[in-house]
């Protein structure tokens, strides 16, 4: 199916000239259409899936999922167009006339790439908003469920547990976060001590191609399918189909346990995250405990102090866990009063935010409601940061208004599975990682610059504390002050500054895999894998 620019190039340099010069631009609206009709035959021109800069609805469609509004500002580029697939043939033929017209293709489904790289580029681009493809088709009987690509984490639990109340899915706690960039880039959650990623649990997938084929498994081969799972599928094609992901559920007791423990600089905070730290990774597989520590208002004369929480979820009940926590983590002062016994999709409800009792079908909310601006950063860690730097970080949180640190426990599952298993390399040894956020209200890019300058002194400051050779990060929580390729087909070596940063070792594995499946570096992003030939 793939279709090279050949009698009509001269015609398509004429419509290039006219994107340069326009931000709007009839020519390539319509050569695109037409393009389309061509290569998608089942396309109903009736039916408006084709949004310019002229329709209506067009900047309603484009903000609705950006979740992080320093984008959203007049100097942010905006896409010549925006395609509403409603089946595959139509995503299929986007491929071929973004290839053939020398347009960049952007991948949407939930809009929460911290630095908008899918809805946004340097050069002429469409954006590919895959909301009408979002069923999640559960087989209870194989334990299995194919997930389109333009579903929300909220639906895929949704459906799940409206099928079997015995099955989860090791994914993120965010229910508006879409599944195709949360699945291709890692996945983290409160299951992963006990299955570890989201991204450990894809069995197959279908994929287009930079040709515009249609590839499952079987046919795309090992290595590309080793690479989409953690190592993001837009640098190697569109995972989006009628069925794009296939999951594997994993097995829940009926009831799980949730609490949340607060504690106050003056109650002790520090010195029971540096406890947590030596301890979080070696809880039992069925228990999970993060920490978030943040500035809130509080303390002497209307001040702000530093408030840690404790927030856990683990698989049995009450009754099971409260000798575990004597045992562990005492200091902690965990009691029966502090626990809800509820079922796992009760859990998901819980960590989203909303009360306990809230109806279940607020999960099929694709609306985040109120967004901050913010910048994020992330790291990983070996060892303990003592509890002197701990205040440190303290004193430093409350600078900011709205500043908070997140750490994930790793250990468990999460350290018995390969660093080379899929690209996401940290694995054992590792202890937690932290996600860096500052979030702000205000508007204007002096005010963000502001703000963004904040984080990376904090970052800065962290640097002897976290890991090293290379400085760790997440791929989900992207970065671009990581570094990032240059325009056009970017080096394999520029990308290694950031590359080996997300992926370690695997950084060349992925970078080989692109050069075999995208050696001309169609899906191309400031941090896309660059091709890296054999």
């Amino acid at each position: 199916m793939d279709v090279s620019v050949s009698s009509a190039t001269p015609i398509l340099l004429t419509f290039l000239l006219v994107l340069v010069s326009s931000t709007y631009s009839l020519p390539i609206h319509e050569s695109f259409l037409k393009c389309l009709l061509l290569h998608s035959p089942d396309y109903n021109q009736d039916t408006h899936i084709i949004y310019t800069q002229n329709n209506s609805s067009f900047y309603s469609i484009l903000q609705s999922s950006i979740r992080n509004p320093r984008f959203l500002n007049p100097t942010t580029p905006k896409p010549l167009l925006i395609i509403v697939p409603t089946d595959e043939s139509q995503i299929q033929a986007s491929v071929i006339c973004c290839k053939n017209l020398g347009l960049q293709i952007k991948i949407r489904s939930g809009g929460h790439d911290y630095e908008g790289l899918s809805y946004t580029a340097n050069s002429p681009f469409i954006i590919v908003d895959l909301r009408n493809l979002r069923s999640v088709q559960v087989n209870t009987e194989d334990n299995t469920a194919w997930v389109q690509g333009g579903a929300q984490l909220g639906e895929v639990y949704y459906y799940i547990a409206e099928k079997t109340s015995s099955h989860g899915f090791p994914a993120g706690l965010c229910p508006t976060v879409g599944v195709g960039g949360h699945f291709s880039g890692g996945g983290l959650g409160t299951l992963m001590r006990k299955y570890g990623l989201a991204a450990d649990n894809i069995i197959d997938a279908h994929l287009i191609d930079v040709h515009g084929r249609i590839l499952d498994r079987k046919s795309m081969g090992e290595d590309l399918f080793w690479a989409i799972r953690g190592g993001g599928a837009a640098s190697f094609g569109v995972v989006v189909v009628i069925v794009s992901w296939k999951i594997k559920l994993v097995l829940i007791p009926p009831i799980v346990t949730v609490f949340t423990i607060n504690k106050t600089l003056d109650q002790g905070a520090t010195k029971l995250m540096y406890k947590w730290q030596q301890i979080a990774h070696k809880f039992p597989n069925n228990l999970f405990i993060r920490t978030l520590m943040e500035s809130v208002k509080g303390g002497n004369k209307g001040g702000r102090t530093i408030h840690a929480a404790f927030n856990s979820m683990y698989l049995g009940v009450v009754e099971e866990l409260l000798p575990w926590m004597e045992n562990i983590f005492p200091e902690l002062g965990l009691e029966a009063k502090d626990c809800h016994e509820v079922s796992w999709i009760e859990s998901i409800i819980y960590f989203a935010g909303y009360p306990l009792g809230t109806p279940l079908n607020v999960l099929l909310n694709r609306s985040t409601g109120k967004r901050n601006a913010f910048k994020a950063k992330s790291d990983f860690l070996k060892e303990p940061i003592p509890e002197k730097v701990l205040k440190k970080i303290a004193d430093r949180l409350l600078e900011e208004k709205n500043a908070y640190l997140i750490l994930d426990p790793l250990g468990g599952r999460m350290g018995e599975i390969s660093q080379s298993e899929i690209p996401y390399p940290y694995r054992e040894g590792y202890l937690y990682n932290i996600q860096h956020m500052v979030e702000w209200e205000e508007r204007g890019v002096e005010v963000s610059q502001k703000h963004i300058d904040w984080m990376r002194r904090f970052y800065k400051f962290m640097e002897p504390y976290v890991s090293k050779y290379p400085r760790a990060a997440f791929f989900n929580y992207k970065d671009l002050d990581l570094g990032v390729n240059g325009e056009g087909n970017t080096s394999y070596w520029r990308g290694r500054v950031w590359g080996e940063k997300y992926f370690f070792n695997n950084f060349r594995r992925l970078a080989l895999v692109k050069g075999k499946v995208d050696p001309g570096n169609f899906f191309t992003d400031k941090q896309n894998i660059p091709p890296l030939l054999a």
